[in-house]
């Protein structure tokens, strides 16, 4: 079997975008999304979310470092998921991990999230998926403190606090 020059320059370019774009914009017709108990359209989620939380949430962007209020959050309550309220972490197991991101240790319950992997951008890292929505978290990584060794780093836009 022979493949043209020009088949295997469009399949080198679709491969390219995949590997730099991640395989998110595969799903735009939510596919991925009726994996989850709680689902909107597009056009649900946009009304639905401020643009900061859209593009974390469902795009899987990062929002910059120290630039989240939940980063400097020490108050007693629960961590929940900005686009569905599904609670995602206790505020006792927060720490300052000095990256600039909300950190946990470990999530409020085993179910609250979900684990998947992710080798965007040239390197393998575990994502952080909202257990509910499917939303887009953060990582999680395994330079954390005891008990569990974990750092959830999370986007804080893709938070919200509720005080106990």
């Amino acid at each position: 079997m022979t493949i043209s020059r020009r088949r295997f320059l469009e399949g080198s370019l679709i491969a390219g975008a995949v590997a730099l774009l991640g395989t998110q914009w595969l799903f735009e017709d939510g596919a991925e999304a009726a994996a989850f108990p709680f689902t909107l359209t597009d056009a649900e989620w946009k009304k639905r979310l401020t643009d900061g939380q859209y593009k974390v949430l469902r795009r899987r962007a990062t929002e910059a470092p120290f630039s989240s209020p939940l980063n400097t959050e020490h108050g007693k309550g629960v961590f929940q998921c900005a686009g569905c309220a599904q609670p995602l972490f206790a505020s006792a197991t927060k720490f300052d991990s000095g990256t600039g991101w909300p950190s946990f240790w470990q999530p409020i319950s085993k179910g609250a999230v979900r684990t998947r992997s992710d080798s965007d951008l040239g390197m393998e890292r575990t994502e952080v998926l909202c257990a509910r929505c499917g939303g887009h978290l953060g990582h999680v990584f395994d330079d954390g403190p005891k008990p569990t060794g974990l750092r959830y780093c999370m986007n804080g836009v893709a938070m919200k606090f509720v005080r106990a």
